[in-house]
């Protein structure tokens, strides 16, 4: 699932993860493309075989307790009933606002452009808001920690103190989460309550986007809300086995957050080499500006790698990691 500011609640809005508009762009480009248009671990969580069954029964109640307890450990909820898992956070984002009564809605942005079109589309008063300390009147709260695309984050303690002052009222904090998992950042799993409601993707960290799954982490009776919202079997067998499995593997998680922060690093140093100014990310995606993005964004497009540019900000560019050898160095080749 890519993830990247874009139009309005009116608008189509520009993801990353299009190789059929990359190559309707520069019809001539080599094959194969790199595609570092999306903020996806570029080495992916290997699969574990799966049972046949998985794919031809329907998931037992047993199989989503399971990803739910795995779900729970790995973010740090103590109850699992605060858990609800979804074909991907993106539906999570479509589903809230219909849950929630004719709001006020602040988006702290720029940021990922489907939060305000999903609210916008619902009926909801919409505005984005440069800041928390400018969502005083509103009724829901929507925060990226860390932010896309730019990196920047908030102080835990902060937004759970944000998140009571919602709670008193009758509002409700969303933070959205979905590039925590491989930051030094500190997440609110733990401290869920009242007002609150975290989102986890998946297929980002673990490299899995295809399979489709995240999470919402609130309150019970939110939980339960959403999860009747989503209807029976809304994650595949398939995924609550693969799920389960990556959710469990901690030692696979601290090892990839130490791979791809050196990665980051590398891309840092090569955005500098090119005249970039680099201005943040995460340890999947870096984001500069460069004296002439658009003219970058052609060359880097004529050789093959397709990387994320931004209507709102022509000078900036965002860049996915490389997945290997030869894509980092036919991506060096174009930034010298």
């Amino acid at each position: 699932m890519a993830r990247g500011p874009g139009a309005g609640a009116g608008d189509r809005i520009a993801h990353g993860g299009d190789l059929d508009a990359a190559r309707r762009l520069f019809p001539q480009a080599p094959d194969p493309w790199i595609d570092l248009s999306t903020g996806i671990n570029p080495v992916p969580y290997p699969c574990p075989a799966l049972e046949a069954s998985a794919f031809h029964r329907l998931p037992s109640t047993a199989d989503l307790g399971a990803l739910r307890a795995a779900a729970a450990r790995a973010y740090g909820v103590a109850d699992p009933e605060r858990i609800v898992a979804a074909p991907g956070t993106q539906i999570l984002i479509e589903t809230l606002p219909r849950l929630v009564a004719c709001a006020r809605v602040a988006v702290v942005g720029p940021t990922y452009a489907e939060h305000a079109a999903a609210w916008g589309r619902a009926g909801h008063a919409v505005a984005t808001v440069p800041g928390l300390e400018a969502t005083r009147d509103a009724d829901v709260v929507v925060v990226v920690n860390p932010n896309n695309p730019d990196g920047r984050t908030w102080e835990a303690g902060g937004l759970r103190a944000h998140a009571d002052e919602l709670a008193g009222r009758g509002g409700l904090l969303i933070v959205d989460e979905a590039f925590a998992d491989l930051e030094p950042v500190e997440t609110l799993g733990p401290s869920l309550g009242p007002g609150l409601l975290v989102l986890r993707s998946f297929g980002k960290t673990y490299g899995l986007a295809g399979i489709r799954l995240g999470f919402a982490l609130c309150e019970p009776a939110l939980a339960v809300a959403l999860a009747e919202a989503l209807g029976p079997w809304a994650v595949s067998g398939p995924a609550l086995a693969i799920g389960r499995a990556a959710l469990s593997d901690a030692a696979w998680r601290l090892e990839a957050a130490v791979a791809r922060a050196a990665d980051a690093a590398r891309l840092d140093r090569m955005i500098l080499r090119a005249g970039g100014t680099p201005i943040g990310g995460t340890c999947l995606f870096r984001t500069a500006d460069f004296p002439d993005a658009a003219g970058l964004f052609d060359r880097l497009g004529a050789a093959g790698i397709y990387v994320r540019r931004f209507s709102e900000a022509p000078a900036r560019l965002r860049f996915g990691l490389p997945p290997d050898k030869a894509a980092w160095c036919r991506l060096s080749r174009i930034l010298r």
